[in-house]
């Protein structure tokens, strides 16, 4: 494995009940197998409590309370799935303004599953290709954004790089284009500042 993301931040942002454990911890073991920095950010501190789809998962520290974090301390964000989690997070105004702020500094948007809930609170997808659970493209279309039935999709057509999947299937595709995301940028970085 590469280490080009040795010190990347990357915040995953989750209530703290209801995000799906496996679209959690996938995309975090693949960052920190890149030696990547991942962190949970949540609505309270403490722990979080995942589910397997309605079932009781494992529970996860919280790394940083939302109102504490700030986008410029990280890389990239990624928002898990699950029902509940962003329905949760839609109805917190921290939340949905850290989740905006990393549009608005142009920094890489991971989201899976039901996450883009969060994104359409945000008032981001206006203009933005992306995919998503199926029950969720109503609501995708309706803020102004294009649903496709794809398994990965990267949308650049903005002010950052937004990556989506549909469900726990798509991991793998996800997992590895956030992570190829974040090595073309750092090399983008590197380059710059080689020049």
């Amino acid at each position: 494995m590469s280490q080009l993301l040795a010190g990347k931040k990357v915040a995953f942002l989750v209530a703290t009940e209801g995000v799906e454990q496996i679209e959690l911890t996938d995309p975090w073991d693949a960052l920190v197998a890149e030696h990547a920095q991942p962190s949970i950010v949540s609505t309270e501190s403490g722990t979080i409590q995942a589910f397997n789809h309605l079932d009781k998962a494992d529970v996860f520290d919280v790394d940083v309370v939302v109102e504490l974090a700030k986008s410029s301390e990280y890389d990239a964000l990624v928002l898990p799935g699950g029902v509940a989690n962003p329905d949760f997070l839609r109805m917190n105004p921290g939340a949905v303004a850290f989740a905006r702020s990393f549009f608005d500094t142009g920094k890489p948007v991971a989201v899976i599953c039901h996450g883009p809930w969060t994104l359409v609170e945000a008032g981001v997808v206006a203009g933005r290709t992306l995919t998503s659970w199926p029950s969720v493209r109503t609501d995708i279309t309706n803020a102004g954004g294009t649903w496709v039935d794809e398994e990965v999709v990267v949308c650049t057509s903005g002010p950052n790089t937004l990556i989506s999947s549909r469900n726990p299937d798509d991991l793998p595709a996800f997992c590895a284009t956030l992570t190829d995301t974040l090595r073309q940028s750092e090399a983008s970085t590197r380059a710059i500042e080689g020049s």
